[in-house]
C-alpha cells in the first residue's frame, strides 16, 4: 500500500511539473490585442521584462497608428 501512495505522489508531481508556465501563448496574445484594438497585428515577439515573460504585440490600428502592446504571458493582462 505505501508503494501505491508513493507512485500516486510521483504522478501528481510529474503532472504539476508538466503544467504550462504561462497562461497564454503568442497566438492568444495576438488575438487579444487584435480584439482590443480592432487593428491588424503586424508581429509578436517574446521578451523578458522585470523577470517576467511578456509578449510585445505590434499592431496597426484602424486610424493608421502603429502601437506596441505588452501582454504579461502569465496573467494575460496588458502591462
Amino acid at each position: 500500500m505505501p508503494r501505491l501512495s508513493l507512485l500516486r505522489t510521483l504522478l501528481i508531481a510529474v503532472l504539476l511539473a508538466a503544467a504550462p508556465a504561462h497562461a497564454i501563448d503568442r497566438d492568444q496574445a495576438a488575438a487579444q490585442v487584435q480584439k482590443q484594438t480592432g487593428g491588424r497585428v503586424l508581429s509578436v515577439d517574446s521578451a523578458d521584462r522585470d523577470g517576467r515573460k511578456v509578449f510585445r504585440v505590434k499592431v496597426l490600428t484602424r486610424s493608421g497608428e502603429v502601437r506596441i502592446v505588452v501582454i504579461d504571458a502569465k496573467t494575460g493582462r496588458v502591462r
